[in-house]
């Protein structure tokens, strides 16, 4: 049975993705931080429904607590899957933005892609056979008002993503990003009514969860082995 990290467990998205994968008959090890016990209710309700998880915690922006974690788990048995989701926004215009906001959201949504996925590369790699994932978003394409700095790490784990599909290539490895756009939570269902998604979205309509995961979880699986080095939107034709 392979078995895949999935980081940022506890979130909607996260959840969802992990729900995918353990569906698909991988071993699901779900990430969190701070949510930790929204985690292991989700591994809790995984197994129940006969899947194989577990749960595990760390910072991503720590990089000697990732090592600390996921080198002995790489050591137990290589990770084949990585899907990198942690991640969180501090939106401003750039002329408001701090530097606190401007670093935190590098250190998660870029740094902690690094923190995370190096650790685990080279078991992977000994296996011939890897998928990586990382979840962006449309601003790393587009762009968006009030995110530079999240726009920025993005667009960074976007280039990061191709040149490491390079460098794997050779491998059975493979590396590429799904970038998100509207997705329905009840932070975008706030953010987001129904007016302005039609005029935003040409499909008229969020997205759901669901329709990332399925995307995340066919790009981590055999079907998939030709496609590396790819930033996928899931957007509505919004990017």
């Amino acid at each position: 049975m392979k078995r895949a990290l999935v980081t940022g467990a506890s979130g909607i998205l996260g959840a969802a993705i992990c729900r995918q994968l353990a569906a698909d008959g991988l071993h699901v090890i779900a990430h969190a931080h701070a949510r930790r016990d929204a985690a292991a209710s989700l591994v809790a309700e995984i197994v129940a429904a006969g899947g194989s998880a577990e749960a595990v915690a760390f910072d991503v922006t720590d990089a000697a607590a990732c090592r600390t974690v996921l080198e002995p788990l790489a050591a137990a048995a290589p990770i084949q899957v990585v899907v990198n989701n942690a991640g969180h926004p501090a939106d401003a215009p750039m002329a408001g933005m701090t530097e606190a906001q401007w670093r935190d959201v590098i250190e998660v949504n870029l740094n902690g892609f690094f923190n995370v996925t190096q650790p685990l590369l080279l078991p992977m790699m000994s296996t011939r056979w890897g998928r990586i994932v990382s979840v962006s978003s449309v601003a790393g394409i587009i762009g968006n008002r009030g995110q530079a700095n999240y726009a920025a790490a993005k667009a960074g784990l976007h280039g990061a993503t191709k040149s490491l599909a390079l460098e794997l290539a050779t491998r059975g490895v493979t590396a590429n990003v799904v970038a998100p756009g509207v997705i329905a939570s009840p932070r975008t269902d706030s953010a987001f009514p129904a007016e302005r998604l039609k005029a935003l979205v040409p499909m008229q309509r969020a997205g759901t969860p669901e329709d990332v995961a399925a995307l995340v979880a066919f790009l981590a699986s055999e079907r998939a082995g030709y496609i590396t080095g790819q930033v996928i939107a899931v957007a509505g034709g919004l990017a």
